[in-house]
């Protein structure tokens, strides 16, 4: 899925460029602006607050170090707004880290602050939908789960994405593709991984609609698997033949996807409408 090129792009923003932001207590150092976002930049409030703060956020390429800087921040400015973007950089360097459950740990940090941020809605459900398996007692309820938060990070995408003031338009508008490709493809996948294919079809279908420019090979073979398991194999051909040609052969997704094409071509051919044989051209003779 596309959530580490996501948070890459945030970590740009909300991390290294929030540095520069809020130059004076009171002034913004919230990456975000009502005019892009519909989100009221965030301030600091007193010198002391606004010093801590880029103290704090100096620590942003260490995983380990920004989330003790951003507890520390916290429990010292508890009533701090800027404390949502400590833990978001600190969330970020866990996913570059390719710490998983540190990352959803943290993102759930955000989410006690503020419920309604999408970049950590969706890390949250994200490392949720990969460590959640068929056999696991609880696997509804973490599903439902899951679902929940890629939800409703599509409903507060428009609303509570923070990114720096003076942010390019389109810049904004392509990192929102890619958060919402990924929503739609996690809400797909629990989908699938439920064996509701037709519900996984539609929201896979959005994902990839989503970001059209950029197609998921991962969506894009999991929508031709959903399409295979409802028998319709014609569409599903189709799907597998673009995640071939999205993937390289010696690759894992590659491979499954080059099997996937190869059983459908197959289950296609064998679907086909026979020909009538030709008539003998002795048929017709005395």
């Amino acid at each position: 899925m596309k959530l580490a090129a996501a948070l890459t792009f945030a970590l740009g923003l909300t991390g290294v460029a929030a540095v520069g932001l809020a130059q004076s207590p009171g002034q913004s150092s919230q990456p975000g602006g009502s005019s892009q976002t519909g989100r009221a930049p965030i301030q600091t409030k007193t010198a002391a607050e606004y010093q801590a703060y880029q103290a704090a956020i100096a620590n942003a390429k260490n995983p380990e170090a920004m989330e003790k800087a951003a507890d520390d921040f916290a429990a010292k400015f508890p009533d701090s707004a800027v404390r949502v973007l400590l833990y978001r950089s600190a969330m970020n360097a866990y996913q570059t880290a390719g710490s998983a459950q540190k990352m959803m740990d943290v993102g759930l940090k955000v989410l006690n602050l503020d419920k309604d941020d999408p970049e950590a809605l969706i890390s949250v459900a994200e490392v949720l939908q990969e460590q959640t398996s068929p056999t696991d007692l609880d696997k509804d309820k973490r599903a439902t789960r899951t679902i929940d938060y890629a939800q409703h990070a599509l409903e507060t995408m428009d609303t509570d994405l923070a990114v720096p003031t003076g942010t390019a338009p389109e810049r904004v508008e392509t990192y929102k593709k890619t958060l919402r490709s990924t929503a739609f493809a996690i809400i797909g996948t629990v989908q699938y991984m439920q064996e509701q294919y037709a519900d996984a079809e539609g929201n896979l279908r959005k994902a990839i609609e989503a970001d059209a420019a950029n197609p998921d090979p991962v969506v894009v073979l999991r929508l031709a698997l959903a399409l295979d398991q409802q028998k319709k194999y014609s569409d599903a051909l189709q799907q597998a033949n673009k995640a071939v040609e999205l993937t390289q052969e010696g690759t894992d997704v590659g491979k499954m996807a080059r099997n996937e094409r190869d059983r459908l071509v197959i289950e296609v051919r064998g679907r086909a409408p026979q020909s009538s044989a030709p008539q003998s051209s002795n048929s017709s003779s005395h």
